[in-house]
């Protein structure tokens, strides 16, 4: 019995032995596994991140290629313009030098247009010779201010010619100074376009009309009286337009 259990006990050993040292082989067998799966982990890992900033760099250029287009369009566009505004500014300097040589002759002519009117309103018939004298010189003080530019002094000269022309197509009544060589007196004036121009006394007991050959006012008869008191009415719109019989100075009359 204590031989078998001896027995026993060798047979255990031998069989434990080996199943101990096969034990060993295992762990270490299974740590290298584990050891070798972390390093595929880590190595996975690095490629995933490898690849990550492989999209990153791809993602990057095609940006960086994206924004070379768009720079190389932007500066195609860049350069349209710098060429269209030279053209334009080559059409500007153009322009400048016609407006130079359009002011070199415009401004005599101007001037020339100035002493014109002034001339005429001098030899014209004397109605509201303040106030036409007054424009005249407006115009002759304008011409010299640098402050004005030429086309409101243009604008200003055929203005006034406008007005000496409308003169000549209405009838107007205003009272002012007329002027004689022994005196001056307040009287009711007359116009009829260029046609006529009279006066009446305040009183209504004279009346007269300029001679344009004479540059001189002649006292009209006394029958003429009413024909003036009535173109007077007219002209303020107190009566309707009416056909007017007012003396007039005709070309037989002149010769």
């Amino acid at each position: 019995m204590q031989f078998n259990l001896s027995r026993l006990c060798c047979l255990l050993g031998i069989w434990l032995v080996p199943t101990f040292a096969y034990s060993g082989a295992l762990d270490q067998a299974v740590d290298q596994q584990v050891q070798t799966d972390t390093a595929a982990q880590r190595t996975q890992q690095q490629i995933d991140s490898l690849d990550d900033e492989t999209r990153e760099l791809l993602a990057e250029y095609r940006s960086v290629l994206n924004q070379k287009e768009s720079l190389a369009a932007y500066n195609s566009q860049l350069e349209q313009l710098v060429s269209s505004q030279q053209e334009e500014l080559v059409s500007v300097d153009a322009q400048l030098a016609n407006i130079d040589t359009t002011q070199r002759d415009i401004v005599p002519l101007m001037i020339k247009m100035v002493e014109v009117i002034e001339q005429f309103v001098e030899l014209d018939s004397p109605f509201l010779p303040e106030e036409r004298a007054s424009r005249v010189e407006q115009l002759k003080t304008m011409m010299a201010r640098a402050d004005v530019n030429l086309a409101e002094k243009f604008r200003r000269i055929f203005e006034a010619y406008q007005v000496e022309t409308e003169y000549g197509r209405t009838l107007e009544a205003y009272q002012g100074e007329m002027e004689t060589e022994d005196r001056s007196r307040t009287v009711d004036f007359l116009r009829v376009g260029r046609v006529g121009l009279y006066y009446l006394t305040l009183d209504q007991r004279e009346a007269g009309m300029w001679d344009q050959d004479t540059r001189s006012w002649q006292q009209l008869p006394r029958d003429s009286i009413q024909s003036v008191v009535q173109g007077l009415k007219v002209a303020r719109k107190q009566l309707p337009p009416d056909l007017l019989t007012l003396p007039v100075k005709t070309p037989e009359a002149i010769q």
